[in-house]
């Protein structure tokens, strides 16, 4: 491998060429399907938050019970 400047620029050339093909691959999702992305998300994101409450509360309360007075 070359370590000079010149070939340091032609690779540089070389791969922003190949990131501009790439980058024209993208396809983005509709506007309906990132609104229903998020919704997905955000209602998972809350089933699991209420479920480790309860078991965090669960826990909570069965190690008052073995440990009192703590």
């Amino acid at each position: 491998m070359e370590w000079s400047p010149a070939v340091w620029v032609s690779d540089s050339r070389q791969f922003a060429r190949e990131v501009i093909v790439e980058a024209k691959k993208i396809t983005w999702p509709t506007q309906k399907e990132a609104v229903a992305g998020t919704i997905g998300v955000v209602v998972i994101v809350a089933i699991i938050t209420t479920a480790l409450s309860l078991v965090d509360a669960l826990l909570g309360q069965l190690i008052q019970w073995i440990l009192p007075g703590g």
